[in-house]
């Protein structure tokens, strides 16, 4: 997957808005303002998704491209090594879970706006 792949797939769910606000390099995605996906801007090196904790660990036994999230709590976020071993399909199916996870956290009025 390229960077404008993961951009173009990133910004098309509901409610979602993208910027820098750690630094000029973190792109962020984020759901009513929860991240939900994030990467470096310049490098495309790691890609980190929102994780249910148990699924988180078992993706990690699972891809050796997967580690725990890189500056983020390592139980709730995994990295994903932009290498090439992960196919793009299964990258998407993680970012949209990472996506529904964080929008299951928000209250309900807001869950039901997003799925009008």
């Amino acid at each position: 997957m390229k960077l404008s792949e993961f951009q173009d797939y990133c910004i098309n769910f509901k409610g979602t808005s993208e910027g820098f606000p750690f630094d000029e390099t973190t792109l962020v995605y984020k759901v009513k303002g929860k991240m939900f996906a994030l990467t470096n801007f310049e490098t495309f090196e790691l890609v980190s998704v929102k994780c249910d904790p148990e699924d988180a660990l078992a993706i990690r036994e699972k891809y050796e491209s997967v580690l725990p999230g890189y500056y983020l709590n390592k139980n709730h976020w995994n990295s994903i090594k932009m290498d090439g071993k992960i196919p793009d399909e299964q990258l998407k199916e993680w970012i949209k879970d990472s996506y529904a996870l964080v929008v299951k956290g928000l209250p309900k009025k807001v869950q039901a706006e997003l799925l009008e």
